[in-house]
């Protein structure tokens, strides 16, 4: 029994060695570690006192409002405007050639007057015009008025712009105290941009402050109808329109008797593209003129829209429309690809039509008032 109880005192005693030795090794690892920072409470935000009417005060938390951001202020775009020169390389550069050639030379010969004339109608001049500046500038040479290369051709400018001095470019507009309104007829063959030009216009005279109405008088082209209604929307203008295939004249006199009624200023009326050639389609023409001066309307502009590319076709054109409609004014259009802008001076000199209003791109400010100086300055410099 004795060796049973030495066992247990044995036992005892390993036991409380172990945790002898289990705390002196906890002891040692605490010392190796850092002292732990003191802890500090949170501390609530500042609150201002608010009076309850007990003696005590409430503390309210503070709110803090967001920071008041000013809007930006958007400058407007300054669009710059368009000029002649920017848009007519193609018909300056049908003369540059020949304007290289004259100065190129010391003195005047007959290469010159050849390097001239084949410029001028390569430019569209025409035959007719080309020939009566030449023969007018041969004459000042021959007088020794002229000698030098550059004199001839600075006298060429000049004489350019003498012949398209003059002429009445302004758009006729017409007040009256009866409230009829001014109706302004454009026509031209198929293709020429008469229904962009229209609406063109309607936006630049809503700019200018006058009411506008449209008159969907093409009947005949699919979508005509539609695509000015989308102008119309463009300018702020109203808009009306017949059944397709339907009576222009019907259309304008409808057009004409609710711009009266609704006080409408001005009246721009498309018309169907039809062929100079054909007899019957410009008799119609010509009853349309008639019927938007019946009632309340007052024609006071026939514009011809003519696309400059067509060169001395564009004559022809002219010629016909201009004994059927009365025709008052020209609106070139896509002169900015065109070399053949000297159909200027044709139109001008030989019909005595003069050029109003140009096209120089699809942009709304792309069509402008006709300025024969900068047109002239354009096709030189």
């Amino acid at each position: 029994m004795e060796w049973i109880f030495l066992v247990l005192i044995g036992l005892v005693l390993l036991f409380g060695i172990g945790v002898l030795v289990v705390a002196r090794m906890r002891a040692n690892r605490a010392d190796a570690l850092p002292p732990a920072p003191p802890r500090i409470p949170p501390t609530a935000p500042p609150r201002a006192p608010v009076g309850t009417g007990t003696g005590t005060a409430v503390l309210e938390p503070e709110v803090l409002e967001p920071p008041v951001l000013e809007p930006e202020v958007l400058e407007p775009e300054v669009v710059a405007p368009v000029r002649l020169r920017d848009r007519m390389a193609r018909a300056r550069n049908a003369l540059a050639s020949a304007f290289v050639g004259v100065r190129g030379r010391r003195g005047i010969t007959d290469e010159t007057w050849d390097d001239l004339e084949e410029g001028l109608l390569l430019a569209d001049v025409g035959i007719g015009v080309t020939t009566g500046l030449l023969d007018d500038l041969r004459i000042r040479v021959k007088a020794k008025e002229i000698t030098e290369p550059d004199e001839l051709l600075d006298a060429l400018r000049d004489d350019m712009k003498g012949r398209l001095l003059g002429a009445d470019r302004a758009l006729r507009f017409e007040p009256a105290e009866d409230g009829s309104p001014n109706v302004w007829l454009f026509v031209g063959v198929n293709g020429v941009g008469k229904t962009t030009t229209i609406g063109k216009v309607a936006k630049q005279q809503r700019a200018d402050g006058r009411s506008v109405l449209l008159a969907a008088g093409d009947t005949f082209r699919a979508a005509a109808a539609e695509q000015l209604a989308t102008w119309a929307d463009r300018a702020g203008a109203e808009l009306v329109r017949g059944n397709e295939g339907g009576d222009p004249g019907a259309v304008v006199f409808d057009a004409v008797e609710a711009a009266r009624a609704r006080r409408v200023e001005l009246v721009l009326a498309d018309t169907a593209g039809r062929l100079h050639t054909k007899s019957n389609l410009m008799e119609e023409l010509r009853k349309v003129r008639r019927v938007a001066e019946k009632g309340a309307g007052r024609v006071t502009e026939v514009l011809l829209v003519i696309d400059a590319t067509t060169g001395q076709n564009g004559l022809a054109q002219a010629r016909e429309f201009g004994d059927v409609s009365q025709v008052t004014g020209v609106v070139l259009t896509k002169l900015d690809g065109s070399a053949k802008g000297g159909i200027v001076f044709a139109v001008e000199t030989e019909l005595g039509l003069p050029v109003k209003l140009v096209g120089l791109g699809e942009a709304i400010g792309d069509l402008i008032a006709f300025d024969p100086d900068e047109f002239v300055e354009a096709l030189f410099t």
